[in-house]
């Protein structure tokens, strides 16, 4: 029995001409009327799911003061800090949900476009920019991807384009575009990126200025295009589009010496000796940080087009001994209360006696890295506790004191010691 010739079937229910009616043609395959009709009732399924994912994530917009509240909760500090932060967050996100929805509340407001307000973090390292950014976006429900601006370079070098800092926020959304356009981005090292020199060069700064060249657009707001595997290495691929002008920026960096440059700028501003007693001098910083203007950014390194799209600029005070005291307490999630859980599972106590935190504090302000100094430090205090405590097979509380934590607890019997039976 002879086949009928493949042309005269429909390439997807396979029912022959006579029996199906006409088919649409196209370069190597054919479909009937009833499966092009099947393909649109399967697509606007799929649309409507699509639309009741999207409003499964109904945007949040609290006030400032509940953002304000969410963030005392883990991070210690930094009142001034945290008050802008909260206001530029509320308006931005204000921002967003009218655009979404459509429409001002007064009609005399109607042409009035509210420009986006990106965030600069400036601070030294281990004063909680990161968590600042990372709470925000668990408070507001909304995709949060972190970026280190040091391995970025100039489109066609070696190292990631600017775009591919989009598709990781992606990533983080499941693939939900729509999702990650209301998402926040934390661009961390942005201090790393800054122009080596302020004179012109007659070559490419591909990881400086040029990277800072390549932010702008993004930062503003536009269709990027983003590869789905990282973008050069696969040309051929289809590339994604998503818009940034919903995106919140938060861009951070210690900007190790930019209390010089500010300090030089005063100096002349008062054409005398610095005041010992000013708030800012020798580097040091109070509640309103470091008094920073668009100027010692520049004289720092950054392009004058970048700073015009980081509108709200924050300084963060370095963190006091008491400061990290509270650090190691108070927050949710603090360190203590994260070893007194992990030991609370083997049937044992923890406790430390005020000296014990004070002397902790004052080690890691020693050496110079806030809270990660904090961390690296207890955990070489409670390393030989962790290791030996699930072999004790008793029950009772450790109580950690100053001679302790100046001279580590070693070994098996010395643990067995320090558990006090309850």
């Amino acid at each position: 029995m002879s086949r009928r010739p493949a042309e005269t079937t429909c390439s997807f229910c396979g029912r022959p001409a006579e029996e199906a009616g006409p088919l649409v043609t196209g370069p190597g395959v054919r479909i009937c009327e009833q499966c092009v009709g099947r393909c649109r009732g399967l697509l606007a399924g799929r649309r409507d799911e699509g639309e009741e994912e999207q409003r499964t994530h109904a945007l949040k917009v609290p006030a400032p003061h509940t953002i304000k509240e969410r963030l005392d909760r883990d991070v210690v500090g930094h009142e001034r800090a945290k008050r802008i932060l909260s206001v530029a967050v509320h308006n931005h996100y204000k921002r967003v949900k009218q655009e979404l929805t459509g429409g001002a509340p007064n009609p005399e407001y109607a042409d009035v476009a509210i420009e986006k307000s990106n965030v600069l973090l400036i601070g030294p390292t281990g004063t909680g920019k990161t968590l600042m950014a990372h709470t925000l976006a668990a408070m507001l429900d909304v995709p949060f991807a972190i970026t280190d601006a040091t391995t970025l370079t100039e489109a066609g070098y070696v190292g990631e384009d600017v775009e591919n800092i989009l598709l990781t926020l992606i990533q983080n959304a499941d693939g939900d575009i729509g999702w990650a356009e209301r998402g926040i981005i934390y661009v961390d090292e942005i201090d790393k990126i800054g122009r080596k020199t302020e004179n012109v060069s007659i070559t490419r700064d591909v990881s400086g200025e040029g990277v800072q060249q390549a932010l702008l657009k993004i930062l503003e707001g536009t269709r990027a295009r983003v590869a789905p595997q990282g973008g050069r290495k696969h040309p051929q691929q289809q590339y994604m589009e998503i818009d940034t002008s919903h995106i919140l920026f938060i861009c951070g960096g210690a900007f190790v010496g930019l209390d010089g440059i500010v300090n030089r700028r005063i100096g002349k501003r008062t054409l005398g000796f610095l005041d010992a007693e000013a708030p800012w001098a020798a580097g040091a910083l109070n509640g309103a940080g470091l008094p920073v203007e668009p100027e010692d950014l520049v004289g720092y390194g950054l392009i004058p087009e970048l700073i015009g799209r980081l509108p709200v600029v924050t300084c963060l005070s370095d963190l006091t001994e008491a400061d990290l005291v509270r650090i190691l307490t108070e927050p949710r999630n603090s360190m203590v209360k994260q070893y007194r859980k992990l030991l609370d599972m083997e049937g044992i106590g923890l406790s430390f006696t005020g000296a014990a935190l004070r002397a902790l504090a004052r080690q890691a302000k020693g050496r110079g890295m806030g809270a990660r100094g904090l961390r690296a430090i207890l955990e070489d205090l409670m390393l030989d506790v962790m290791f030996e405590a699930p072999g004790l097979g008793k029950r009772g509380t450790i109580r950690i004191t100053k001679q302790m934590v100046e001279k580590p607890i070693l070994g098996r019997e010395a643990v067995a010691r320090a558990v006090k039976i309850a």
